[in-house]
């Protein structure tokens, strides 16, 4: 990862789990805030959109509400509207504590879902992120990188009822899909890291990513 610029060294660091639906982010994003209470790391545990109360209604109309036509367009402005939220309210108190942010999904997500799967102008998504997250970048993205078709097995097999983007079709999560490993190729924040498998191999993996990458916060941790 690249050094920081002199007079951010104080600031927490922000660690985001990315991935399509089914890769496993909310389980890995739970297992990292159990190895991280263990080493006795301070940190926030959160998701985006959510953390918020209006992050949190607005994740109710984008994803929880299927039966809505909302065009890609409006899709995006909601999330941003979420974004700005989440910044203002969780994420940049508890990185001005020092603290380290975990989050389920970011910025990433809307290159890739409202970018790549919507087919939306990817410097223009770019551009109006920066504008709603104040600038504000994750340290780096863990991108739980899992087949499409395997992440929707898990999810039929463990019942869960489909959101509004995943009942967009298997076309538009296959395009989300590309833009992860795409953002991956060409972000230097990004790491991939092999969904597949159990949830303790995913673990043990994103332990490895974090400590080569982040070595000043997690080094300390032991398995």
């Amino acid at each position: 990862m690249t050094e920081r610029p002199e007079g951010e060294s104080n600031r927490g660091r922000f660690v985001v789990l990315e991935g399509v639906e089914g890769a496993g982010k909310s389980t890995q994003a739970r297992m990292l805030g159990e190895w991280m209470e263990a080493c006795g790391i301070p940190f926030t545990l959160t998701r985006e959109p959510g953390g918020t109360e209006v992050g949190e209604a607005i994740r109710n109309v984008v994803q929880d509400r299927p039966e809505l036509s909302v065009p890609p367009e409006t899709e995006l402005l909601l999330y941003l509207a979420a974004r700005t939220a989440f910044v203002k309210e969780v994420a940049l108190p508890v990185l001005e504590r020092g603290e380290l942010l975990i989050a389920d999904r970011f910025s990433l997500s809307t290159y890739a879902y409202q970018g790549y799967g919507r087919g939306l102008d990817l410097d223009e998504v770019r551009r109006m992120d920066r504008f709603a997250s104040g600038g504000l970048a994750p340290d780096i993205y863990l991108v739980l990188d899992l087949p499409v078709e395997e992440g929707r097995a898990r999810q039929k097999a463990a019942g869960k009822r489909e959101d509004r983007l995943e009942s967009s079709g298997e076309g538009f999560l296959e395009a989300v899909a590309r833009g992860y490993r795409e953002l991956a190729r060409t972000d230097e924040s990004v790491r991939l890291v092999d969904a597949r498998g159990a949830p303790l191999e995913v673990h043990a993996r994103v332990r490895e990513v974090l400590r080569r990458e982040l070595p000043e916060t997690f080094v300390i941790c032991k398995d």
